[in-house]
């Protein structure tokens, strides 16, 4: 069995509000048992011809296998979209919770999964918006823009003749999510049965499942977009579409449609006159803008959310944000927190860092000594690197980056808040960005100044780090 034949389970006919069978997640259970079935086999193969095979073969199959595992479930997941998809997502950020390969395979479910009929999506808009698609718009497209998890787009013109694109929310998720849900929580009591950090692998998945809720809302993305569109009001190269609120709701959001490039369309940019280098300077600047000082940012840069505008703006090109579903607003403690530690690794001070950590509820039982170790191992690695930690360029970053992913793949007894794996996640991808955007651009160097910024917002609890011990770590100017 392959990734292919899971997409020959039938998907039932369903009306706006979702069939029977997916309410009662009949058909998630009979893919995820085939899935299941199929993992099962494959061991029990391997488990049998073992005793025929050299260490080093069995070791070159067990990661293949374990390979094909991953890419089967992520199959599974893509097909089911929905919390499916969403958890195999949620679970690729998890460093601290699962193996490289299935990261990377469950990764690739924020690509693309399949569309849904155009009958569905014509039955929902007309649920929600509460008239006939023909007076709703007078052009809707049938074949989607893209199709992600839990929605997919559809390029349209309203009556007045204003281009929108229109993001429609699977017709099932609504009725589905609770049994989707209890689903999900019985396969995970299964397979952390009898295994230790079960607990922490629940309060995980109850962490996924209330984001999932704010993402469904898709009123909830239209106030976010809202508000980092005012935020970044006074920055002519960012463009964040308009919410149409008479053609939106909890399910449907339309915004306003921009011709555009993708971001990394290197001949795309060229023909509109767009210098990478440009480009990127916006997006540093935004992004920075977003995340260290106004808390509020978009948390999730890859390059399928961020284009470049064709028409060219008065000062320059125009960097156009898509898609805010996936956002965070960081809380005042764990910016504190954030703040404290950057200071720590500024000053060379592991034990204030770990200090940190365990103000976050970070360590698990028993697991400091370990934690310590490996924090104590980064912080000799950025001193090696002979300069200032603000000093490093773009390329450095990324290579601590990976090597600190390294530390914590291999560090039991981490429990790390999903909204600091996606605050690193985020500025992980901007860098990655950066470097294949305009590699002779150092984006360390355009986001120094803001982390300046966000390292002198200090409150009463912080007054007694030392001002020097922080300046002697920052970069002389020029």
């Amino acid at each position: 069995m392959d990734a292919a034949e899971f997409r020959s389970v039938p998907e039932p006919a369903r009306g706006p509000s979702g069939s029977l069978s997916r309410k009662l997640a009949l058909r998630p259970l009979l893919l995820l048992t085939r899935c299941g079935v199929a993992i099962l086999w494959r061991r029990l193969l391997d488990a049998l011809a073992a005793p025929l095979r050299s260490r080093a073969v069995r070791a070159e199959r067990t990661a293949a296998r374990r390979r094909r595992e991953a890419e089967l479930l992520a199959a599974a997941l893509g097909d089911l979209k929905g919390p499916y998809a969403k958890l195999g997502q949620f679970a690729s950020l998890r460093y601290d919770a699962l193996a490289p390969d299935a990261r990377q395979a469950l990764a690739r479910l924020r690509d693309a999964v399949p569309p849904i009929p155009f009958s569905e999506v014509r039955a929902l808009l007309e649920s929600e918006l509460g008239r006939p698609l023909e007076q709703a718009f007078s052009e809707l497209e049938a074949e989607p823009l893209g199709a992600a998890s839990i929605a997919q787009v559809h390029r349209g013109r309203l009556p007045d003749g204003r281009a929108v694109a229109v993001k429609v929310q699977y017709p099932w998720l609504r009725a589905s999510l609770p049994a989707d849900l209890a689903l999900l929580r019985g396969v995970l009591r299964v397979v952390t049965l009898g295994r230790s950090g079960g607990e922490r692998r629940r309060r995980l998945f109850e962490e996924f499942a209330r984001g999932l809720a704010e993402e469904l809302d898709f009123a909830r993305e239209a106030r976010v977009a809202a508000e980092i569109s005012r935020n970044l009001a006074d920055d002519s190269g960012v463009v964040v579409p308009e919410v149409i609120g008479s053609h939106s709701s909890e399910r449907v959001l339309t915004v306003s449609y921009h011709a555009a490039v993708p971001i990394l369309d290197r001949a795309g940019l060229r023909r509109i006159g767009a210098d990478p280098a440009e480009v990127l300077e916006i997006l540093a600047r935004a992004y920075a803008r977003q995340v260290f000082v106004d808390g509020l940012f978009h948390a999730d840069p890859h390059p399928g959310n961020l284009f470049v505008l064709e028409a060219r703006g008065a000062e320059g090109p125009r960097v156009l944000f898509v898609d805010f579903g996936l956002s965070r607003r960081l809380a005042p403690a764990l910016r504190r927190e954030m703040r404290l530690a950057i200071f720590a690794v500024l000053r060379g001070d592991s034990e204030a860092f770990l200090a940190g950590m365990e103000r976050m509820d970070m360590l698990a039982p028993g697991a400091r000594e370990g934690v310590r170790a490996a924090v104590e191992q980064m912080f000799a690695r950025v001193r090696g690197e002979g300069a200032a930690p603000l000093a490093l360029g773009a390329s450095r970053v990324l290579a601590l980056k990976d090597e600190a992913k390294r530390l914590l793949e291999e560090t039991p007894g981490l429990q790390l808040p999903n909204d600091l794996l996606l605050y690193a996640k985020t500025l992980s991808y901007l860098f990655a960005l950066g470097s294949e955007l305009a590699p002779e651009v150092d984006m360390m160097k355009l986001t120094v100044p803001w982390l300046l910024r966000f390292l002198a917002e200090r409150e009463e609890r912080e007054s007694a780090l030392s001002a020097p011990a922080a300046a002697a770590a920052v970069p002389a100017a020029g």
